[in-house]
């Protein structure tokens, strides 16, 4: 398999501007939360207008752009580190999420916020508020739970991580530098 490690330097940069994106993404969607709330609980048909029309703004112009660069810097972290993309749970776990939110904000939460804008900018009340509330919702809880994941890092190998560490610690003993359980190198 094609692996390039990032030296020093372009892993610290990659994975700013990952945290970056990532965060920046987080915030949106608290924000277009934050306006799908009012633009449900208020009586006021402007304010409604307002907050719709503003989340049509962010979905637009912000949500597409920063889900592609959280997963394209993502997926350049995990080919150019140690952690891989498919070696560790947690890294797998990440990019499948990553990804399903990322087609998920495309084809339903940015169609659905349209609608929305549509239906308040002919002057016809909102209608069922569900659609416009329930993407931020669910992407909101995607991102702290990959938050979490990234933090805590559970589960360990993949069966695939499993079999390289193991043809690496055959490889390391072949070349007469013992292993250890814990994969430290013992004085041969």
């Amino acid at each position: 398999m094609f692996h390039v490690k990032l030296d020093r330097p372009a892993r610290r940069a990659t994975l700013v501007v990952h945290v970056a994106a990532a965060a920046g993404w987080l915030g949106l969607t608290l924000g277009l939360l934050a306006l799908a709330v009012a633009a449900i609980t208020t009586d006021s048909a402007a304010t409604t207008e307002a907050a719709v029309r503003s989340m049509k703004i962010f979905s637009d112009w912000l949500v597409l752009p920063l889900a592609l660069l959280t997963l394209a810097s993502g997926l350049v972290l995990s080919l150019g580190t140690h952690w891989g993309l498919a070696r560790h749970r947690w890294v797998y776990v990440k990019f499948w999420l990553t990804l399903a939110t990322t087609v998920a904000s495309l084809f339903a939460l940015r169609p659905g916020v349209s609608d929305a804008a549509a239906t308040v900018a002919s002057g016809a009340p909102l209608g069922d508020p569900t659609g416009l509330i329930a993407g931020p919702i669910v992407s909101l809880s995607a991102y702290v739970f990959m938050a979490a994941v990234s933090v805590l890092k559970p589960w360990g190998l993949t069966k695939r991580g499993r079999k390289q560490r193991e043809a690496s610690r055959e490889r390391r003993s072949a070349s007469g530098k013992e292993v250890d359980s814990e994969g430290a190198r013992q004085p041969a």
